[in-house]
């Protein structure tokens, strides 16, 4: 499994966005806060209901200049079915990324072995295209949007705050801690 520290892999795939096939690679995602959303496969169960609450959150994401890229082995061609025949995947806006030669879910080792489909898996790459973020649910799973976002909040604050952190259930605008030697064992 990629982890925490770990750089984007080069990659180009085809995807469908707004009602447009497009190539996206690696370089693309450079110089941003970016979400691969990875799910097992169009037109099933647990994945819509995630891809659509994404697609709830997704213009906050993009206010705070963060791009989205939803990953499945499945073709950009069904993605685009998927799109045009689901009421949830209609909300969609962001990148369906086309995955069916494992490309990409290999850079990320987040291919489910011998089936040949993504698992449940969420990494948040930061502008200089390390990875800051990795969350891998089983199947049955769903994730959570509102706290993917606050997830990335705490990222950027961090990142642009050295010497600080965010405590468990941090929210914007909330206190956050200094680390030292004045605070161990205290809190």
């Amino acid at each position: 499994m990629a982890k925490i520290g770990d750089k984007l892999k080069p990659f180009t795939t085809q995807a469908y966005k707004e009602g447009k096939f497009v190539e996206v690679s690696d370089t693309d995602v450079t110089g941003k806060w970016a979400v691969f959303f990875f799910y097992p496969a169009d037109f099933t169960f647990v994945c819509p209901t995630e891809l659509e609450d994404l697609a709830d959150i997704y213009p906050k994401l993009q206010e705070m200049g963060v791009e989205v890229y939803s990953v499945s082995t499945d073709t950009h061609f069904c993605h685009k079915a998927w799109h045009d025949t689901s009421e949830a995947i209609g909300k969609i806006n962001y990148y369906m990324l086309g995955d069916q030669n494992h490309t990409i879910s290999n850079n990320f080792d987040n291919l489910r072995e011998g089936v040949g489909l993504a698992d449940r898996g969420t990494f948040v790459v930061d502008p200089e295209g390390v990875i800051q973020l990795v969350e891998v649910t089983p199947e049955g799973v769903g994730r959570n949007a509102a706290e993917l976002l606050r997830k990335i909040k705490a990222l950027q604050y961090w990142v642009s705050h050295p010497g600080e952190v965010c405590p468990a259930k941090w929210e914007e605008g909330e206190k956050t801690l200094a680390p030292s030697l004045d605070l161990v064992g205290k809190i």
